[in-house]
């Protein structure tokens, strides 16, 4: 391994399935400590990319490099180096968290001895402490996505492979999932597969949009106090309700149980959600309105539409 090298790097890389082009001309860097959201619309390429940085799809052409050695000369570096997290995590429904884990930590090459230690580390990270000695099929989705999660960490690889994690979780488990990414991405590279702007916003540091394939942007995220919030909460509130929580620059009642919000500078959208939750506002909706992100995403998703809709 080169340590100069990103932790990740794709070149060119390309991926043709079925006679169709799915993914095409793909370059992209990304380095530990920083996380990145690959966003797009539903078949934009994001789960197929994801599944050829993972190592479970070989690319029709380019290269995909893991600390600058390529992925498919050497494919045992997906094992050894990287985690992953598809959108329907695979899982033993019938074993415990403890079981599991200490199964996926075996499968990885940990030494026998370092199996024990993963786990709780592991359980620890994911706050599966409660439900450590429960079967998975007893749990909550919000506890099956961290034990998918915790899988993908245990053998603390370099790089760290998302696919939609907070996919049919309500707001607070959301919310908590996303922490437990923002703070993987303070150790680790973290490649996280979104179509939900929230998401990236919360958690990324930078952003790569797909469209039909091909990046169409790339650059850091930019969700600061210019992007407006929409906001759906349980409880019936007031501007000084938003305003006690320091974080609030602006609030517009949309209605009752809806609101426009402006943060204040330096605010991260993450640290808001977590305040309204903390305060029992009830959060039952939270996305981007407007922004730079959400401008750039909407106008190339609707570049092509004409087109589609021949």
């Amino acid at each position: 391994m080169n340590p100069a090298a990103p932790t990740l790097s794709l070149d060119d890389v390309g991926c043709v399935l079925a006679g169709r082009t799915v993914v095409r001309g793909l370059d992209l860097e990304l380095r530990r400590g920083e996380v990145l959201g690959l966003l797009g619309v539903n078949g934009a390429g994001k789960s197929t990319t994801l599944r050829m940085i993972a190592g479970v799809l070989a690319p029709s052409g380019g290269r995909v490099r893991v600390g600058g050695e390529d992925l498919y000369e050497r494919p045992e570096l997906a094992r050894r180096r990287i985690g992953y997290l598809p959108e329907v995590p695979p899982l033993h429904a019938e074993l415990t968290p403890v079981e599991f884990l200490a199964f996926c930590a075996r499968l990885r090459g940990l030494a026998r001895g370092a199996v024990a230690a993963a786990v709780e580390r592991a359980i620890e990270r994911c706050e599966l402490g409660e439900v450590r000695r429960r079967p998975i099929a007893a749990l909550s989705k919000g506890f099956r996505q961290r034990v998918g999660l915790a899988q993908a960490i245990v053998h603390e690889p370099e790089l760290i492979v998302l696919d939609e994690p907070a996919s049919g979780l309500d707001p607070v488990q959301a919310l908590k999932l996303r922490g437990l990414v923002r703070g993987l991405g303070e150790e680790h590279a973290v490649v996280l597969s979104t179509h939900v702007l929230p998401d990236v916003a919360a958690c990324c540091d930078r952003v790569a949009i797909l469209h039909r394939g091909e990046l169409r942007h790339s650059g850091p995220v930019d969700a600061g106090a210019e992007a407006a919030l929409r906001v759906g909460v349980a409880r019936a509130l007031h501007v000084v309700d938003w305003q006690s929580l320091g974080a609030v620059a602006t609030a517009e009642a949309i209605d009752a149980h809806h609101w426009r919000l402006r943060l204040q500078s330096g605010i991260a959208v993450e640290a808001f959600a977590r305040a309204a939750v903390e305060r029992g506002f009830g959060l039952r909706e939270l996305r981007i309105e407007d922004g730079s992100l959400e401008r750039t995403f909407l106008a190339i998703a609707a570049a092509d539409l004409p087109e589609q809709a021949a």
